[in-house]
């Protein structure tokens, strides 16, 4: 059995439910790029990932994650994923996905590159369940890494075969995603994904910068934590630059000092963002 997650957290909350039920046992394959935002355009070909890679470079700028791009090789770790398959013919792989925009992008991304393997790849979409938290009342996760380690064990009941219908028509609904090239993708429900504005998150941003300076940190912090729909402070990071460029917010302080050097307030006139 082969796992693949989108996100670390979820590797690490895997791994703990594995130490509890041997059934699981099996490696963890991380698909590293977040696919809800940045360029898609002919991300299959040369081209297309060159110029998503070049993105996440000038974004990824000053930022304390900017080696990281020579780590993440997602089209690796398919070649690699569909060698075992094709040395294992019983190998099988689950693809768990939360109910958000990152994991079902990722998913799209996967399976239009598996289709030859129907009937071998299996799916469990946590949409729309409820779970047992720490505190033992009922909620809806977004992500499975806020699902209890024990709480997996109940997870994996709904491991289901991708079917030949879906293997036709997912992926083109991803590749209708893809030409339409939106800088940040939208989980409106289910598995539909729409595009949206490269400014979706500038509210949620705005809505945590005020009058008087504050570290960056602790907007990344409260914005992160405040926001009903998640994406990856890099992005935020990039966002508020944006920000800057169009005199919406002022920063201080030396970029290529990294993140920390860096202070940022409302410009004049934006303190009302209502009005923006």
């Amino acid at each position: 059995m082969i796992h693949v997650v989108f996100d670390s957290n979820n590797v690490m909350a895997l791994q703990k439910a594995i130490e509890l039920d041997e059934t699981l046992v099996g490696d963890i394959v991380e698909i590293k790029d977040d696919y809800a935002v940045g360029p898609l355009e002919n991300i299959y070909e040369t081209e297309g990932y060159q110029t998503r890679r070049d993105w996440w470079t000038s974004i990824l700028e000053f930022s304390p994650y900017q080696d990281q791009i020579n780590i993440v090789d997602d089209k690796l770790a398919v070649h690699q994923l569909l060698r075992t398959l094709e040395e294992n013919s019983e190998e099988i792989v689950w693809i768990w996905m939360g109910q958000n925009a990152h994991d079902v992008c990722g998913y799209y991304w996967l399976m239009s590159q598996l289709k030859d393997l129907q009937g071998r790849i299996q799916v469990l979409y946590l949409n729309n369940l409820p779970f047992i938290n720490e505190k033992g009342s009922i909620f809806y996760p977004v992500y499975l890494h806020e699902i209890q380690p024990k709480e997996f064990l109940k997870a994996k009941k709904l491991a289901r075969p991708i079917t030949l219908s879906e293997f036709e028509v997912d992926p083109d609904e991803w590749k209708k995603t893809c030409s339409e090239n939106a800088m940040v993708r939208f989980l409106e429900g289910g598995k539909k994904i729409v595009g949206k504005e490269i400014s979706f998150f500038d509210a949620d941003i705005l809505t945590n910068v005020t009058s008087e300076p504050q570290k960056l940190s602790r907007v990344l912090s409260n914005t992160l934590n405040r926001m009903k729909v998640k994406t990856g402070d890099v992005f935020i990071v990039a966002r508020i630059k944006a920000l800057a460029e169009m005199e919406r917010v002022v920063t201080s302080g030396d970029w290529q000092k990294n993140w920390k050097e860096i202070s940022l307030k409302l410009s004049g006139g934006s303190t009302d963002i209502m009005k923006q």
